[in-house]
């Protein structure tokens, strides 16, 4: 009886789990270039079980070995890297891509360390010295690694191959990543990826779009829905604890008194 109020127990912490995660989602619809996460939940595995009719062991000896553990456990989390919708506004420097890739950025945490991030979210600035960063002053990176330098007082342009052109010159070429295989790359703060151990880089297909941003590929609608069941999950795994309190408390309080 009382491995069914685990049971519900570990049910209701797998529906925070999950709720967890479409707030999250939620919170970054209006982020560009964020990319959905999702939960995944999985039954408990059955360790050993039970020998049934083992003969090795004396027939019909039924022999236990070990025990099941009923509920649910929280599974792997997973990120949705499929195309969110681009919008238009009509800036030179805010740059999308049709297809699969990140933007390069040269990433600074607060103990002065740099490393190499990607992003999807191409709402790029260009500074007084002439350098094109991020909204949060990270610089965008070239194909060779470099900082992104042009004159920020002449006309510029940037073409479906991300270069930056000046003059009718190619000043810059902007640097697009690809990933074999994204189970190797990790979010890392909002909207930045960072590649793990065993992660191969490959040339990206993606045109970049000069005047235009990708938005978060979240439905809002659908996350909310997906919010009023998991919520009436919960609920239902409140009751079954509550339901087996009421029993508990019949067996132990009442009946143990007749």
């Amino acid at each position: 009886m009382v491995k069914g109020l685990y049971t519900a127990y570990t049910g209701m912490v797998n529906e925070q789990h999950r709720m967890d995660v479409l707030t999250n989602n939620l919170a970054n619809a209006d982020t560009n270039g964020y990319k959905k996460e999702g939960a995944t939940s999985q039954s408990f595995d059955s360790v050993l079980a039970y020998k049934i009719k083992d003969v090795t062991e004396g027939y019909p000896l039924a022999k236990r070995l070990g025990v099941n553990n009923p509920g649910v456990k929280i599974g792997e989390g997973y990120t949705d890297f499929s195309q969110g919708p681009l919008k238009t506004t009509n800036n030179t420097f805010d740059l999308a891509l049709s297809d699969q890739g990140f933007f390069a950025v040269e990433f600074t945490n607060k103990n002065g360390e740099k490393s190499t991030k990607y992003t999807r979210d191409g709402n790029f600035t260009l500074t007084q010295e002439g350098y094109l960063v991020t909204q949060d002053g990270d610089f965008v990176l070239d194909k060779s690694g470099q900082h992104i330098k042009i004159d920020p007082v002449k006309s510029t342009t940037i073409n479906r191959s991300g270069q930056i052109l000046q003059d009718d010159k190619v000043v810059a070429t902007i640097q697009v990543t690809d990933f074999e295989d994204y189970n190797y790359l990790e979010r890392y703060g909002e909207n930045y990826y960072q590649p793990v151990e065993g992660a191969k880089e490959k040339e990206s297909a993606a045109q970049i779009y000069s005047g235009y941003l990708e938005t978060s590929n979240i439905s809002v609608v659908t996350e909310m829905v997906n919010m009023i069941t998991v919520s009436r999950a919960y609920e239902s795994n409140q009751k079954v604890i509550t339901t087996y309190d009421g029993t508990l408390d019949i067996a132990a309080n009442q009946l143990g008194r007749i």
